[in-house]
C-alpha cells in the first residue's frame, strides 16, 4: 500500500521520481556547483573597511564654552538628533562631490570621461559602495567596498574628517550672518543710548526717566555684546563635531564575494529548476497518455 500524507501527497510517487531521475538531478547539482564556482572565481574581490564615530552635540562651541554657568558641557556626545544631522551631511552631495573629487573616483571606478551617463555611473558605484548607517548606540558607522584594501580605509577616513569640514563650512556661514546682524544691532543700541545722553544734557528736568532708560539700553547692549563676542569665537575657532571611536584599517580578508555562498546557491538553484522542469514534464506526459 502507498503511503500518503494529506490528501494529494503520495510518498510512492516521490520515491519513484527520486529512483527514476537523481542521476540527471545529481549531475544538475555538481556541473551547476562547479559552474558558479568558476563564476564567483571571475568576480573581483572587494574589501571593505569601516570608522567609527559619535557625533558631538550640535550646539555651536561658543555656547557649551561661553553660556552662564558653563550649562552646556563641550565634551557631551549628541542625542539622536544629532546622529540624524550627522549622517545628513556624510550622504550629502556635497560629501559625495568632495569624495570623488578627493580619490578620482570616475578614474578608479573605469567610467570613461566621454560617457553621456558617466555621473549617473559614478554615483550609483559610490552608492553600492559607500554606506552610512547609525550603530545601536547612536554612533555612526562608514563603511566603505574597494577592489584596494588601502584605498577603502583612505575613503572611510577621510568622510569622517571632511565632516568637520563640512560642518564648519555650515557654521561658519551661520556664525558671519549673525555676527553681523548681532553687530548692527548693538551699533544701533549705541546710538539709541548717544541719544538719550544728549536728551539728558538738553532735558536736565527729566533725568530720572532718561536715566533708566540709559540703564535699560546699558543692559541690552551688554545682552547682545555678549552674544556678538560667541559669534566671533565661532568664526575664529574650528571645533571639532565628532568623536573618533575607531579609524578605518585596510582588510587583510576579502568582504565579497563569498563563493561558498555563489557556489551553494547556484547548484540549489539549479536543482530546483531540474526537479520542476522534470515534474512538469511527466506530468505532461500522464495527461498524454
Amino acid at each position: 500500500m502507498e503511503q500518503t500524507f494529506g490528501n494529494n501527497y503520495d510518498l510512492g510517487n516521490t520515491s519513484r521520481f527520486i529512483r527514476k531521475w537523481w542521476k540527471l538531478i545529481t549531475i544538475v547539482f555538481i556541473v551547476a556547483a562547479i559552474a558558479s564556482l568558476l563564476i564567483s572565481l571571475l568576480i573581483t574581490p572587494r574589501y571593505k573597511s569601516s570608522a567609527v564615530l559619535f557625533p558631538t552635540d550640535s550646539n555651536r562651541g561658543s555656547k557649551a564654552i561661553l553660556a552662564d554657568r558653563y550649562s552646556l558641557d563641550f565634551m557631551d556626545y549628541g542625542i539622536e538628533r544629532d546622529c540624524e544631522y550627522a549622517i545628513q551631511i556624510m550622504t550629502s552631495q556635497s560629501m559625495v562631490n568632495d569624495v570623488c573629487a578627493k580619490f578620482n573616483l570616475m578614474e578608479h571606478y573605469g567610467i570613461p570621461t566621454d560617457d553621456s551617463e558617466k555621473f549617473h555611473k559614478l554615483y550609483s558605484m559610490y552608492r553600492d559602495n559607500v554606506t552610512v548607517k547609525r550603530t545601536d548606540y547612536l554612533g555612526i558607522e562608514i563603511s566603505v567596498l574597494d577592489v584596494d584594501p588601502q584605498w577603502a580605509a583612505d575613503i572611510a577616513n577621510y568622510i569622517a574628517a571632511n565632516y568637520d569640514t563640512i560642518s564648519s563650512r555650515i557654521q561658519l556661514q551661520r556664525a558671519t550672518d549673525a555676527h553681523n546682524i548681532m553687530s548692527g544691532v548693538c551699533e544701533g543700541i549705541q546710538n539709541d543710548i548717544y541719544a538719550l545722553e544728549d536728551s539728558l544734557r538738553a532735558h536736565p528736568q527729566y533725568a530720572n526717566s532718561i536715566q533708566q532708560l540709559i540703564s535699560y539700553k546699558a543692559k541690552e547692549l551688554a545682552e547682545v555684546q555678549t552674544r556678538t563676542t560667541q559669534t566671533e569665537v565661532d568664526l575664529q575657532y574650528d571645533f571639532s563635531y565628532k568623536f573618533m571611536l575607531d579609524q578605518a584599517q585596510p582588510a587583510d580578508k576579502k568582504a565579497y564575494p563569498k563563493r561558498a555562498l555563489i557556489t551553494l546557491l547556484g547548484a540549489f538553484g539549479a536543482m530546483a529548476v531540474c526537479i520542476l522542469t522534470l515534474l512538469l514534464v511527466d506530468r505532461r506526459r500522464k495527461e498524454e497518455e
